[in-house]
């Protein structure tokens, strides 16, 4: 433990809470998606493997949540778009509660090829979308799957939803028609969890 100056303390900090403590850690470490999905059909506690594509999400704390819930889901891997997206920066480092940490994260340029590699290799791709799609509790997920959410305003780019396999969505009953898009990675990651489960 070492103390520094205020001074150094706040230009670490900036505006957030760090309750007088920092930690100075490595950039987070990217795995090819080729190593990934090796990594994840490999796992024999994985009858079912399960990867995360998240596209474009544009605001870190959504990122940070979504990769928290990740992990506690147990993904067995994260793919995450260079371009239009939240870069993994210490806001998402510290929403996602140090889940970043425990995951293996791939950047890929171009997400279309991303999900074309991922079909090759036996994995079905599941698009979470308000509009053309079956209620998540519809479909079996008994088969290694790709769960992708797209941008918090605007939803999965018509490029990507045109690659899935099943469209998803949740019911809504409320006079408010969507969740925030962390919410519902949680709700989708789990409900593929129990599924996998029976």
């Amino acid at each position: 433990c070492t103390q520094i100056k205020l001074e150094k303390y706040q230009s670490l900090v900036k505006d957030v809470n760090a309750q007088g403590v920092v930690a100075l850690g490595s950039e987070a470490a990217y795995f090819s998606l080729k190593d990934i999905i090796n990594r994840a059909k490999a796992n024999p506690k994985n009858k079912f493997p399960l990867l995360l594509i998240i596209d474009s999400i544009q605001d870190t704390h959504n990122l940070g949540a979504i990769l928290r819930t990740a992990e506690c889901a147990g993904v067995d891997g994260i793919v995450l778009t260079k371009f239009n997206s939240a870069p993994i920066n210490e806001t998402v480092m510290k929403t996602s509660a140090g889940a970043v940490n425990h995951l293996k994260v791939c950047l890929v340029g171009n997400v279309v090829q991303a999900i074309q590699e991922l079909k090759e290799n036996g994995f079905w791709i599941i698009g979470s979308t308000l509009t053309n799609a079956k209620f998540y509790d519809e479909i079996d997920y008994s088969f290694p799957s790709a769960l992708i959410v797209g941008n918090e305003e605007k939803g999965m780019r018509k490029l990507v939803a045109d690659q899935c396999d099943f469209l998803v969505k949740i019911p809504m009953k409320g006079k408010v028609q969507s969740l925030n898009v962390s919410v519902a990675t949680g709700v989708l990651l789990f409900s593929i969890l129990k599924s996998n489960a029976k």
